[in-house]
């Protein structure tokens, strides 16, 4: 290797390139065959995704969203952002987001389950194969789709809560879409060609880090500690001819996020929000706080690490890795690989945005963090990011052991897809239980909207409210009628002065 003042020149990997020839994965019936059996295997997650897109049709209003639907009714979707910005928790973006769907006030809540899931499979393919184009790595077709529509499974569907995850628009608006949004603003950096190029990722960077500093303090905080890593790191990373415009970028892009953050933590929503939760009178910082918040995150991650299905996105990267070659001509951006770096970067990035988001949080929820699940999805993807680019380094490490391909890369091939099957397959059931409760609800709440809405058109300003609770969502009335919250607000959505709680359905 040798070091220069503009470029690196890295050695070829054995079989890498054009030179492994047909029959070898460098072309041929093999990469035929490899597209086809790949975007097969794919059909697995994108089938599940398509099975929890349709349970969508079964969503319906609850826990907060009973408050924002007379907003968005009486004031539109800029009364929401209002009373976000002003009243609520400071997050005007997410306040854009949500008003969005509650302009549509059933329909926006069934259709977005099927709009926002093929919006982050779409952005994690794109930034998949993006990021293979940036690296100058070439992979037969499908396994872009492959290892996307795997991650995607595995992030959305293998927490310990996918109501909260994916159905509840509320949750997923700040916890499950934000962290993907964030990752997609690297697109433009991997796509820049020229002067032009450069300044369209540096202003796409700064709009979308003010975007998240007013969606989500805790994507917020995960987007700071990757460029963090990035600019500290990017002599260890990346080459020279790109390093600096690296280092621009990923300060453009911690600006843009404190600049949001500066906006939602100085509104008068958000200094509400800490005096609802006597979050001002706890500081972060403080040593008791500190240490609760590690003991929490350590009970979290027993729970992530026990999650048996998140196998999948190992054995998906062990065949990105496995099938990769070098794109020949490409000038390269990153420094020679070296796996141990690598992992431990990683490692320390997913723990540190793990702990950090925690830490965040714990003023406000206290121990009820290790059971609010919704805010773990900020840092999970980048646990799922994690153990497929680990696994993709274990299989370029299998692949250069045995090159020219032989058996055992056939063989540990057919495993890594065994394992990705399985591994969808181990989430097909409890999606099946989510789906039964999600119909059952939405039956009963389609029953007693109606009968509601006949009360207050026959006059009545009082009536009964019987909770209807599904993946563990809080629900006015709900722990035996003890949690009256947000009992008014569903008195406001169906006009009504007040409605008590009831027993039975009417």
């Amino acid at each position: 290797m040798s070091v220069g003042a503009t470029s690196v020149t890295i050695p070829r990997d054995p079989g890498d390139g054009p030179g492994a020839g047909p029959g070898k994965d460098g072309g041929g019936p093999r990469r035929s065959w490899t597209t086809v059996w790949a975007t097969g295997l794919a059909l697995l997650p994108l089938g599940l995704l398509a099975a929890a897109s349709y349970l969508g049709r079964y969503v319906r209003p609850s826990a907060d969203e009973w408050c924002f639907l007379p907003v968005v009714r009486d004031g539109g979707i800029w009364g929401l952002v209002g009373k976000f910005y002003s009243t609520d928790n400071g997050r005007i973006a997410n306040g854009l987001l949500v008003g969005l769907y509650a302009e549509f006030p059933v329909a926006g809540h069934q259709w977005y389950a099927v709009i926002s899931g093929v919006m982050m499979l779409v952005l994690l393919w794109a930034v998949t194969a993006h990021a293979l184009r940036a690296t100058g790595r070439q992979v037969p077709r499908g396994v872009p789709l492959l290892v996307a529509s795997m991650i995607t499974a595995m992030f959305l569907f293998a927490t310990p809560n996918t109501y909260k995850t994916f159905f509840w628009p509320a949750a997923s608006v700040s916890h499950t879409l934000a962290p993907v949004l964030a990752c997609a603003a690297a697109v433009p950096l991997m796509r820049a060609r020229g002067r032009r190029g450069r300044i369209a990722a540096l202003a796409v960077v700064l709009v979308a880090g003010v975007f998240m500093g007013t969606l989500s303090e805790e994507a917020s905080v995960v987007a700071l500690v990757v460029l963090a890593v990035a600019l500290l790191c990017a002599n260890l990373l990346f080459t020279t001819r790109v390093r600096s415009l690296v280092r621009v970028w990923a300060v453009t892009g911690m600006a843009g996020v404190a600049i949001g953050t500066l906006l939602l933590v100085t509104s008068p929503g958000s200094r509400n929000r800490r005096r609802r939760y006597d979050a001002e009178t706890v500081s972060m910082l403080a040593p008791e706080s500190l240490i609760g918040s590690l003991r929490a995150y350590l009970r979290i991650l027993e729970t992530v690490f026990t999650t048996w299905e998140y196998v999948g996105a190992v054995a998906a990267g062990v065949l990105l890795g496995l099938l990769a070659r070098r794109r020949a001509g490409h000038r390269p951006v990153l420094m020679p690989c070296r796996p141990l770096l690598l992992a431990a970067l990683g490692t320390f990035t997913f723990l540190a945005c793990g702990y950090l988001c925690t830490a965040i949080t714990y003023p406000a929820f206290g121990e009820r963090v290790v059971r609010t699940e919704r805010t773990w999805n900020d840092w999970l993807l980048v646990y799922v990011a994690l153990l497929t680019g680990l696994g993709a380094l274990t299989g370029r490490a299998l692949r250069l052991r045995t090159a020219p391909a032989g058996s055992r890369n056939r063989l540990v091939t057919a495993l890594a897809a065994a394992v990705c099957a399985v591994s969808v397959l181990g989430l097909v059931a409890p999606l099946y239980d989510l789906g039964h409760d999600m119909k059952a609800r939405a039956q009963k709440w389609d029953r007693q909207d109606r009968w509601l809405r006949e009360q207050a058109a026959g006059g009545a300003t009082t009536a009964p409210y019987k909770p209807l609770p599904v993946g563990r969502m809080l629900e006015p009335f709900g722990n035996n009628g003890r949690n009256v919250w947000p009992a008014q607000c569903v008195a406001d959505y169906y006009d009504l002065e007040k409605v008590t709680y009831g027993t039975r359905l009417p």
